[in-house]
């Protein structure tokens, strides 16, 4: 069950409260001779998902057209009935802007439907994939609204894109989301109800699907797993608007991340497949690698050892064609030592400590962003704790504990907090020191 953020949004718009949609709606059951008794814990149901029965929606559709002077359909108010004609406005790409800026907005009010929303799992999580992959194409994508779209526009897409990810990497997601929230909002929503040709509009989607993806990024590094898989589900419908094949397949590498982090291994294996299949020549040699070494730590943890030291092979021949300067903005991630750290978590969960730490020592040594660094640093603490270098471990652990500071992030508390376990496990010399120093970190609320 999905949030109704359409629905959410008419409300709002409207200017009614849910006891009051509560309350006309009985009223417009009354004049049909419906003996309705709804209150606002109904309304907040419909808001979570849940579909009003009988002729509900429609008595919805009628007090809220009183309300706003205009025709309102169930389409208006996200309660379509799927394979009905009436509702192929709802899976148009006008339909599509409308439903992803109605969850922006609901976002950036932080409704908490919306902010609490699980995952969704099964065919609902593989359908937007799916749909990414496969015909039809957007044959046309212009737009006639009331502002033209210049090329400006689409530099300062682009250009909030590279700030908010170098946000997110120095202060976290927690600290980042509120800010791109607002910025797709005051900014991008207005552009994809704009006007532009079929060209400029390719441009727009790209720039604002790379945007939307950075606001998946931090909605699932601030535990809203549901939000982060559908900002990641309009990234790709946006890639797909766009034509840029390559944008796809780097969405889908941040979907095969999330279901490692939610042990779906199996999806993380299919999902990395349909990306390296589905961008083919356009797959750059930097998101080839990180799809491989994700897939390898996917086999590893499904205990396929031979698939697994078959992706590290791959992931390591494509990350030794990555030519900086001939890679999208959106690939920089990629950086020198990041295969090195995935290949070190598939190898330690296939038991090969010593090659597992070769590797996060040498992901170590490379230069990376603040965020990464901290990463790198906490899995070779782990792989120094496992070989019996309880020193090493703790100077590692001190290093990430500092690297840490400042920086909002649930993922990185994840990694401290196992860090801070291995230790006190091993009560070597010097670890209750270093748990401490983690533990002042992990005092200060997010």
């Amino acid at each position: 069950m999905q949030p109704n953020t359409l629905l959410d949004a008419i409300l709002d718009e409207a200017g009614i409260s849910h006891a009051g949609l509560a309350a006309h709606v009985n009223q417009a059951g009354r004049a049909r001779g419906l003996a309705l008794r709804y209150e606002h814990t109904a309304v907040a149901r419909w808001l979570k998902g849940q579909r009003p029965r009988g002729q509900v929606p429609d008595l919805i559709c009628e007090v809220l057209a009183a309300r706003l002077h205009r025709t309102v359909t169930l389409d208006d108010i996200g309660l379509g009935v799927p394979g009905d004609p009436s509702a192929a406005h709802a899976t148009s790409l006008s339909g599509f802007v409308e439903r992803a800026t109605a969850l922006w907005r609901s976002d950036e009010q932080q409704r908490p439907h919306i902010l609490g929303a699980p995952a969704v799992t099964g065919t609902p999580a593989v359908m937007p994939v799916w749909e990414w992959e496969n015909p039809p194409e957007d044959v046309d994508v212009s737009r006639g609204g009331r502002h033209r779209v210049t090329p400006a526009d689409i530099d300062m897409l682009r250009a909030a894109r590279t700030h908010y990810e170098q946000m997110y990497r120095k202060a976290g997601g927690i600290a980042t989301r509120t800010r791109i929230v607002g910025f797709l909002n005051a900014e991008a929503a207005p552009l994809l109800r704009g006007s532009y040709t079929d060209a400029t509009g390719r441009q727009l989607h790209r720039a604002t699907g790379g945007l939307v993806a950075i606001a998946g990024i931090c909605a699932y590094d601030s535990d809203a797993h549901g939000l982060a898989q559908r900002y990641f589900h309009q990234a790709l419908r946006l890639a797909k608007a766009s034509g840029d094949r390559g944008l796809g397949a780097y969405v889908i590498a941040l979907l095969v991340n999330q279901a490692l982090f939610m042990r779906e291994f199996r999806q993380a294996v299919a999902f990395a497949e349909a990306a390296l299949r589905a961008a083919g020549k356009h797959i750059t040699p930097a998101l080839a690698s990180d799809l491989y070494a994700m897939q390898a730590k996917a086999y590893a943890h499904l205990g396929d050892g031979t698939s697994a030291l078959s992706c590290i092979r791959r992931a390591e021949q494509a990350a030794e064609r990555i030519r900086r300067g001939y890679e999208p903005d959106e690939t920089g991630y990629v950086q020198p030592g990041l295969v090195n750290v995935q290949v070190a978590e598939a190898l330690l969960s296939l038991g090969e400590l010593a090659a597992a730490g070769e590797h996060a020592a040498a992901a170590v040594d490379n230069p990376a962003h603040d965020r990464g660094r901290v990463h790198r640093l906490a899995m070779l603490s782990t792989i120094e704790l496992r070989q019996g270098n309880a020193d090493k471990a703790v100077a590692t652990a001190v290093q990430m504990a500092e690297q840490a500071r400042g920086m909002e992030s649930h993922r990185l508390r994840d990694r401290l907090r196992a860090v801070r376990e291995h230790l006190v496990r091993s009560g070597g010399a010097g670890t209750a020191e270093a748990a401490e120093l983690i533990d002042g970190a992990l005092r200060v609320p997010l």
